[in-house]
């Protein structure tokens, strides 16, 4: 009696009718040795043991101003370090060298002011967007945006080539892939990756097709401001019940969302927010105010890409600065660049006013009051400025939340999330919303609404779903 591996067949070569368990015994053995071949499980040749292989799946918040990758470490989340072990943070910034290199993160980010046409940032900024919806701040940007079709999806020139967000965002997802996999050293081909709540379907779409070029297979994508709550719910006892509020102002992106946390379940109640709302917004109010306090031509500054990158760095410092000084004084190329705190909030005073309209819209849809909000979880590298928090704390009416590293904290909840796809934590579930109604397209380019935004589940058949 012998057997075929590669056909799976039994066959004979004794003449006379074999017994039923026998044959079925053989089969399961060609079945066996089959799945060895094609790699479906290893055997230990020491122990002659079945290993089972690992479930690696690690969680990635992809920024607007800088990114991050996390895991499960010894059953805590962690965020990865760089091959320096001081930070996390990867500048989001991507350079295109003179030969043909492609450099992400802090080395990219010192050719910013040097050659600010082969540098691209911001680019989550642009993710399903055209370039009509960039009308007006297109000047801003160092690089060239293509505007042959005002409709279309950017594209960004460098040197001879194009390039799409998607496969910019690959660059920097290749370069966490990379970090990861040498702090572990091991391969990582999955990933949850985090998006700001208010992404439409197209921005997630192009989101998990920038992972898949960067050779990662994305289970799911979360919304961010639920990513933070993880990593802060995490550490609640089972029969406590909170009723949090995420305020996540990030690089480029808002978001507000309403949770209620109890017995290890996390309930996204209702979500708010702008993707096009962010720390850029306040670094081009201070462009602006030094354009104008130095009485320069806007136009000549924008077409001059190395003097408006230099103002733009420079921007971003005082930004950071006024969050604990009361002035910031500063130069670019002789240029004074000289402003106040008082200045500085008045200038962001109409972002953050934004920020807190889309709070009262986030609490009218969860349908309660502010006063019903157990505590509010500051999110986000631009919720360091102290009028934001001052904003947020008086609208609320509670000192906001902010024990927690804003930077780090929705990589890490990523991290959790991904813990729950491999199936190591079995006390926690994660219900989420829509955030945005989804319908079709009716005569005269109307929206007929099937999925209302906030809904946790399909409408009945023939509800009445229609917009009002």
């Amino acid at each position: 009696m012998y057997f075929d591996i590669q056909n799976s067949e039994t066959r004979s070569r004794s003449p006379g009718k074999q017994s039923p368990g026998f044959l079925c015994f053989f089969s399961v053995c060609c079945t066996f040795f089959k799945n060895i071949r094609m790699g479906k499980f290893a055997i230990d040749l020491k122990s002659g043991n079945i290993v089972k292989e690992s479930e690696l799946i690690v969680g990635i918040d992809l920024g607007t101003t800088n990114s991050l990758v996390a895991n499960m470490n010894r059953g805590k989340p962690e965020a990865v370090r760089g091959k320096d072990g001081k930070s996390a943070l990867l500048p989001s910034i991507v350079h295109f060298s003179a030969d043909g290199n492609v450099v992400v993160g802090d080395l990219a980010k010192q050719k910013l002011i040097s050659e600010p046409q082969n540098t691209i940032y911001s680019v989550k900024r642009l993710m399903g967007k055209s370039y009509s919806d960039l009308e007006g701040i297109d000047g801003y940007f160092g690089y060239h945006i293509l505007d042959d079709d005002p409709d279309s999806l950017v594209k960004i020139r460098v040197k001879s080539k194009y390039y799409t967000p998607i496969e910019l965002s690959a660059e920097i997802l290749k370069e966490l892939k990379r970090r990861i996999e040498n702090a572990l050293g091991e391969p990582v081909t999955k990933a949850v990756i985090t998006v700001p709540a208010y992404f439409n379907d197209a921005q997630r779409q192009a989101t998990r097709d920038a992972g898949k070029l960067a050779g990662l297979d994305v289970l799911r994508i979360v919304n961010e401001p639920t990513a933070a709550s993880l990593a802060y719910g995490i550490g609640i006892l089972p029969e406590q019940a909170e009723t949090v509020a995420v305020y996540d102002l990030g690089g480029g992106t808002f978001d507000i969302s309403i949770l209620k946390i109890h017995e290890g379940i996390f309930e996204v109640l209702s979500t708010n927010g702008d993707t096009f709302l962010g720390g850029d917004d306040f670094d081009r109010a201070i462009t602006d105010h030094w354009i104008r306090q130095n009485r320069l031509n806007p136009d000549a500054v924008k077409g001059d890409k190395n003097l408006s990158q230099a103002i733009r760095l420079e921007a971003e410092n005082a930004k950071k600065q006024l969050s604990y000084s009361d002035a910031y004084e500063g130069a670019v190329n002789e240029l004074s660049c000289r402003i106040s705190r008082q200045e500085f909030e008045a200038l962001i005073l109409p972002f953050v006013d934004k920020t807190l309209k889309c709070c009262a819209n986030a609490l009218q849809d969860a349908k309660i009051d502010r006063s019903q909000i157990d505590r509010v979880i500051m999110v986000g590298g631009s919720t360091r400025v102290p009028l934001v928090k001052q904003s947020v704390s008086g609208f609320f009416g509670q000192e906001a939340y902010d024990k927690i590293n804003p930077d780090e904290v929705v990589a890490l909840g990523a991290a959790i999330q991904a813990d729950i796809l491999a199936g190591n934590q079995k006390d926690l579930l994660l219900l989420d919303i829509t955030p945005l109604s989804l319908g079709i397209e009716t005569v005269g380019g109307l929206m007929d609404v099937i999925i209302p935004r906030n809904s946790k589940s399909l409408p009945r058949w023939g509800a009445d779903t229609r917009l009002r």
